[in-house]
């Protein structure tokens, strides 16, 4: 956070003074103080807390989770929340500066609890450090999990609600399994030589072993990793030794990179990706499920 962590840190005495019985909320008849890290975990705890939680993004629609720095207003939020629901596996790396700065002392839901990390690691693409992928949204079977843990730490925040959150949870689990149904039934009509796409980061790891593609990243895991000129050259060979058939642009992320490798390399553009972001609610990936259905169907679309 660099600069901005001076700011946090200096506004932490004032937050001393906030009451403690935000913590209550959703045990008393009022909604439950949710907090998610970034747009996507909002969706889905709004999925299975509805009407009985009060849930903010800090990183909204639109916006980079990798690149994010926290405001003094943020500070004031998680130092409010009664729930906070991170995704973990690396990815929010400010998110315990902002925590201790805020001294919040509300319950976290790591909601990747119990997914089977991917290593980082991307042959043909950008050099990464080693370490897991946090991108583990992306498989919807994943978000599964996600939604299950969200749940069970909703449920412990507010033991009231367990009806509600198991319903809710129950029914929205249904509507993923016809998502995956879904995207399988798309994926089987494409051939298996044309399955093979680069994009602009490293965020589609999980899409891509989940539903049987190949895919070529321009930059590392996270977007704030800029691709040496050595790895620019090795993703351009790749790219014609793999003939790598679309590469696609994602939201929230510089598209300089992505132009200069179809410049050199021929390769054609499709469309614009959400990986690390919901789109604005007038969008088209202004959901979770939304997201993966605008997703598969730009990928179909944008492969020759």
């Amino acid at each position: 956070m660099r600069d901005g962590l001076a700011v946090l840190v200096a506004s932490a005495a004032i937050l001393a003074a906030v009451p403690a019985a935000h913590a209550q909320e959703g045990k008393d008849g009022n909604k439950l103080s949710v907090v998610a890290s970034f747009s996507i975990l909002r969706d889905l705890v709004a999925n299975v807390g509805g009407n009985r939680v009060d849930v903010t993004a800090l990183v909204g629609p639109g916006g980079d989770a990798h690149v994010y720095e926290p405001s003094p207003a943020d500070v004031r939020t998680v130092g409010a929340a009664g729930l906070i629901v991170i995704n973990g596996l690396g990815f929010e790396g400010w998110m315990e500066r902002l925590a201790q700065a805020s001294a919040a002392t509300a319950p976290v839901i790591v909601a990747s609890a119990g997914v089977v990390p991917r290593r980082t690691g991307n042959p043909g693409g950008a050099v990464q450090a080693a370490g897991p992928d946090p991108h583990a949204w992306q498989s919807v079977h994943n978000a599964e999990i996600y939604v299950s843990n969200i749940r069970d730490g909703l449920i412990r925040a507010d033991p009231p609600g367990r009806t509600i959150y198991q319903g809710h949870a129950t029914a929205y689990l249904a509507e993923l399994d016809r998502l995956d149904a879904d995207i399988r039934r798309v994926v089987a009509e494409i051939p298996p030589g044309r399955r093979k796409f680069i994009t602009t980061h490293d965020a589609f790891g999980y899409f891509a072993a989940e539903y049987g593609f190949a895919l070529v990243a321009a930059q590392g895991v996270s977007s704030e990793t800029d691709p040496s000129a050595r790895d620019i050259a090795q993703i351009i060979r790749t790219v014609r030794e793999q003939q790598i058939p679309a590469l696609f642009f994602e939201a929230a992320v510089d598209r300089r990179l992505v132009r200069r490798i179809a410049a050199e390399t021929g390769v054609r553009i499709g469309g614009t990706l959400y990986a690390d972001t919901l789109s604005a609610p007038t969008g088209p990936a202004a959901t979770y499920i939304d997201m993966m259905r605008h997703n598969i169907h730009e990928i179909v679309k944008g492969l020759p």
